[in-house]
């Protein structure tokens, strides 16, 4: 029987690679709301506006949704730091692996979402540009 061998080192690279691509959509996400504070001066029809207020509330929830993922990415690389510090740096933590698998189906699964707003988002730029 085929056993997977999870490094420490291994989770640590991948949490890297996620909070990298978190860091990212926040910053993404910042020039989405500079963009509606653009588009809002002086436009005064109101199915505009409902739709714009509804890519406000959407880029105000994923990024708090970014936070909360960075937040977790942040007490999974304490939790690392510890192991290591104590000089188990490769040791097994079943509960730490199974938490990393987890998020991992979490980042999967906010990738498609935030890739469905944007791609709605710049659809709606094209519709009223």
């Amino acid at each position: 029987m085929f056993k997977t061998v999870i490094y420490n080192a291994d989770l640590h690279l991948e949490h890297r690679s996620w909070y990298s691509e978190l860091k990212f959509w926040e910053d993404e996400l910042k020039t989405f709301e500079h963009r509606l504070e653009e588009l809002v001066l002086g436009n005064t029809d109101k199915e505009f506006l409902v739709k714009l207020e509804h890519f406000q509330n959407e880029f105000l929830l994923h990024g708090k949704r970014v936070m909360e993922m960075q937040e977790v990415i942040k007490r999974h690389e304490m939790r690392l730091a510890g192991q290591s510090l104590m000089g188990e740096d490769n040791a097994l933590d079943v509960t730490m692996v199974k938490s990393h698998m987890a998020f991992r189906d979490s980042m999967d699964t906010q990738r498609e979402i935030y890739a469905d707003l944007k791609k709605e988002f710049f659809r709606y730029l094209t519709e009223y540009m």
